[in-house]
């Protein structure tokens, strides 16, 4: 499961985004879970991860699904309108 840290600002979004990566590599599972339900403190980057991520899962033949995703992050990612590519688990 990719866990998302509390912090997940542009200052530490690139650093994060190479580090998750790995872990959406390493998942055997047609479905990469996301729990978000540890960020506190976050901006758009933190959606750009996620969409980061959703990509690389992508291109493996995994889908990306993301529990616990804050209501604030929740609401940019439809007023960015990309929610329906974060999708919560089945």
């Amino acid at each position: 499961m990719l866990k998302l840290p509390a912090v997940m600002t542009h200052a530490v979004a690139v650093g994060c985004t190479q580090d998750l990566k790995k872990v959406v590599h390493a998942e055997a599972g047609p479905v990469v879970v996301t729990d978000a339900s540890a960020l506190r403190e976050f901006d758009s980057s933190a959606l750009a991860v996620l969409l980061a991520c959703r990509r690389e899962a992508l291109a493996l033949g995994k889908t990306l699904a993301v529990q616990g995703l804050p209501e604030r992050l929740r609401q940019l990612a439809q007023l960015y309108g990309v929610a329906e590519l974060m999708p919560a688990p089945a």
